[in-house]
């Protein structure tokens, strides 16, 4: 594994910010974070890089205790944080070649590359840049280094949406040049379109962990029933849940090959019937959602 945790946990004083997280990431799978303001998606990712020393627990990069070994592990990965900081006096140019000179992995002429895909004025002086300019020029610097590993805090915050596409197809591009990506969003049809696996984080615990080819398997049956509910035959029993129930109302979830549960319903006596996958936002919500309790899907 390329990444580890076990038990990370990080507290100020009597807040925790991040409790017992562990999890493993191989060697290039692309994975999405999700969790609102406050759920520990950012202390997380400082905890990866070093930043912060860890209250209890562990997290190694590819073997390297990522606290005590933290200027090792700085040398095989791209760090890009919430909020990125650059030299205010220096032009957009300056900047990527700064970065290119003194990261070991830096790389001049694909920086700038990708600055051109994403529309950058290399011309334009920093100080005299939007916000969403100033993402889009600490984007170009790290997409640019050749590293092993990319650990991104929200790389599309304060972009356009055809420019957030952009960094969403250089996530894409890494990911298919075997290199590992580990990003927070608050998008969830971005982690959808790109990620192989999703993190979900809440009030600083880890929630839900799960590989995206499996929640795509993942539907509900919505049904009305014009007749009794017939038992649920011995094929599909085990992969077949009943979600909820009132009256002639039924929800099923299946996590399985759907047809032999469509071959089922074509012969259950039904007044209506709707199919729909379970999505990120179903999971989220369940997890998520203020004004309902809390469930787990």
């Amino acid at each position: 594994m390329l990444i580890k945790t076990h038990l990370l946990t990080k507290s100020y004083g009597e807040l925790t910010a991040l409790s017992d997280c562990t999890f493993e990431i191989p060697p290039g799978q692309v994975c999405g974070l999700l969790g609102p303001n406050g759920s520990g998606k950012t202390t997380l990712l400082r905890l990866l890089m070093g930043f912060l020393r860890p209250t209890a627990g562990t997290a190694v990069i590819d073997g390297m205790d990522c606290y005590r070994d933290r200027v090792r592990v700085h040398r095989e990965v791209g760090y890009l944080p919430g909020e990125p900081r650059l030299f205010r006096d220096m032009r957009g140019r300056d900047v990527l070649r700064f970065f290119s000179e003194v990261h070991p992995c830096g790389n001049l002429d694909h920086s700038e590359e990708i600055a051109a895909r994403l529309g950058m004025d290399l011309a334009r002086q920093v100080a005299r840049c939007s916000t969403g300019m100033r993402q889009k020029l600490a984007v170009a610097v790290m997409m640019s280094l050749d590293v092993p590993l990319l650990i991104l805090d929200e790389p599309t915050a304060n972009l356009d949406p055809s420019v957030r596409g952009e960094v969403i197809g250089l996530i894409r591009e890494a990911r298919e040049a075997g290199r590992t990506v580990i990003f927070s969003s608050h998008v969830l049809s971005e982690v959808e379109q790109v990620c192989q696996r999703v993190l979900m984080l809440r009030s600083g615990r880890l929630v839900h962990d799960q590989q995206m080819d499996q929640l795509r398997r993942r539907h509900r049956i919505h049904a009305r029933l014009a007749g009794d509910l017939p038992a649920v035959p011995p094929t599909l029993e085990g992969r077949l849940t009943i979600v909820s129930r009132q009256d002639h109302e039924v929800v099923w979830e299946t996590s399985d090959e759907i047809t032999p549960l469509l071959d089922w319903l074509a012969r259950v006596p039904l007044a209506e019937v709707r199919i729909e996958q379970v999505g990120l936002q179903t999971i989220y919500d369940a997890y998520h959602a203020q004004d309902s309790p809390r469930t787990t899907p």
